[in-house]
């Protein structure tokens, strides 16, 4: 199969009866990605405003790339070396280049397939991502095979939000525990943070600020000028936990569904023009991560492998890849149309045939979903 150019990269493009989707051959980042609601096509992901630029031959090649969703492994800065492995920024799979292996298509579902022989820590990581007929789904998933040791690992999805002030409403399963990054930017370096690094928080719309007043993470567009890391993990509920970001507006909603056992926590990039270095410049705005993974935030692989504060607290950073032993990491994205007044999710819960999202003044949202994939159902 043929790549085409695409904001700047060779990707190859598949679609279903309601989606279109391109993946990039560096990176195998996700992007653009269409899906048909009522009518109108609705594209919830960011692609970096640098993306047809010429860039230094010393930027990082996931910047070069960076769009959409990819996955991690490790996930990451990955600055410091791990027992003599010195992984690149959020590690092979999101920094180099992918094979293309096959793209099967029947009436129902449309599924590519990619391959990766990483060298760092040797081994191969399968990516499948699936489209199926009359959904506005995304069905990814990631097998590492003949790896061996501790990873930090995840997905990286970005979402890229209207540029008007709280557009966007967010909310997520029961949070259990919030932490803001230790460190972060530095005005030394040219970026600017607004949360308080260190602390912790119970709730989303009440986290420390070094302005004194909490801030409130649920609405977004917000603190213009500022890059901000948090990290969440979630009480897990019968077969999945869930994030969900509500356009009122425009009328969708896009929310994530994982596997708490694999992918133990949520970190939150909340990136809205506080990096004023190359190539960034001050112009990545109005852009959120929505970040499922096992990591101790973005510290890389070797903060994650070591005793830090959240494994000290019960919470994993890494899995432990076994050789012999493939782990699957399934990961489920979608969108869906908004009825008249809802604005913001207060539940995800399972029911026959998907899934039924509550809003917080009671409406009801049915979705065609099979959240069954996320335990390993066959693609």
């Amino acid at each position: 199969m043929k790549t085409i150019r695409i904001f700047g990269q060779p990707s190859w493009k598949f679609s279903s009866n309601r989606t279109d989707a391109a993946i990039t051959r560096l990176g195998g980042q996700l992007a653009p990605v269409n899906f048909q609601l009522g009518g109108r096509t609705v594209s919830p992901f960011s692609i970096a405003p640098w993306a047809e630029e010429s860039l230094p031959t010393d930027t990082p090649a996931l910047l070069k790339a960076l769009r959409g969703d990819f996955f991690c492994a490790p996930f990451g800065g990955n600055e410091t070396s791990y027992r003599g492995e010195n992984h690149p920024l959020h590690g092979e799979p999101a920094s180099c280049d992918w094979s293309f292996v096959s793209l099967n298509r029947s009436p129902a579902r449309t599924t590519i397939h990619l391959a990766l022989k990483t060298n760092v820590r040797k081994g191969t990581i399968d990516k499948w991502i699936q489209l199926r007929a009359d959904e506005t789904n995304l069905y990814c998933r990631h097998t590492l095979s003949g790896l061996n040791g501790p990873m930090s690992l995840g997905h990286h999805a970005m979402l890229k939000f209207p540029a008007k002030e709280e557009s966007g409403y967010i909310s997520t399963s029961r949070l259990l525990h919030g932490a803001v990054a230790p460190t972060f930017e530095s005005p030394e370096r040219g970026g600017y943070h607004s949360l308080k690094a260190g602390s912790s928080f119970r709730r989303l719309d009440r986290v420390p600020s070094i302005h004194g007043n909490p801030a409130d993470l649920t609405r977004y567009p917000a603190r213009a000028g500022f890059e901000d890391i948090v990290q969440l993990v979630h009480e897990s509920q019968p077969d999945f936990a869930w994030t969900a970001v509500c356009f009122p507006e425009d009328r969708f909603v896009w929310f994530s569904l994982k596997d708490p056992r694999v992918l133990r926590s949520t970190v939150f990039w909340i990136s809205n023009g506080g990096r004023h270095y190359a190539p960034w410049n001050g112009r990545h705005r109005n852009v959120m991560g929505i970040e499922d993974v096992t990591s101790y935030f973005a510290q890389g692989l070797s903060e994650s492998a070591r005793l830090n504060p959240l494994s000290e607290s019960g919470y994993p950073t890494v899995l432990k890849l076994q050789r012999r032993s493939p782990l699957n990491v399934n990961y489920i994205m979608g969108v869906a149309e908004l009825p008249q007044g809802f604005e913001r999710v207060q539940s995800i819960v399972r029911q026959p045939g998907g899934i039924l999202l509550k809003s917080t003044a009671g409406h009801r949202l049915p979705v065609t979903v099979d959240y069954s994939f996320l335990s390993s159902s066959p693609l």
